[in-house]
């Protein structure tokens, strides 16, 4: 956990080492926060994260959407993206689970052309196949603005695990 003045005070290529997986695979946001040090505390820091995230173009945020894994089939995950998923058990898929969350994952990349995001972070594999199969049946509008909130939900979870609250 680093205090605010701590992260006040990291160079560049330490900040981006620290955040800049914060949007999956997205370093180019922690790029910008950056350049808006210093930061008031730790609320101040987030919004700016938030902020940058949320003034993003269509294009952007579906590239961002792009950048996550599937759930529980992806073999290749970033740090973050693995122990999120290993605290969800999606490492521990019977047979039937994984071919599932295949499934799910094909059928919901062919509907909206991005993968399925939940903050899994709190939930367990069944939960979140509860939900996959309730938000399959979401219009496009409503599960890109539902991707792009359990995005932000990602990023400030991650947030919190780097930063110390004040």
């Amino acid at each position: 956990m680093f205090s605010i003045n701590k992260i006040n005070e990291l160079n560049k290529s330490e900040f981006l080492s620290i955040f800049g997986n914060i949007f999956e695979k997205t370093e180019w946001i922690a790029k910008k926060v950056f350049e808006l040090k210093p930061f008031k505390n730790s609320e101040d820091c987030f919004l700016k994260f938030t902020e940058i995230y949320e003034s993003s173009n269509k294009k952007k945020i579906l590239k961002i959407l792009n950048a996550h894994p599937d759930l529980a089939v992806e073999k290749k995950l970033t740090k973050d993206s693995a122990n999120e998923q290993l605290g969800a058990n999606l490492n521990e898929c019977s047979e039937e689970e994984f071919l599932e969350f295949s499934r799910l994952n094909k059928e919901y990349k062919n509907k909206f052309n991005f993968p399925f995001i939940i903050a899994v972070k709190g939930k367990n594999k069944i939960e979140i196949l509860k939900i996959f199969k309730k938000r399959i049946y979401n219009s496009n509008e409503k599960e890109f603005e539902e991707a792009k909130n359990q995005v932000k939900k990602i990023a400030l979870i991650r947030l919190s695990q780097i930063i110390e609250i004040n």
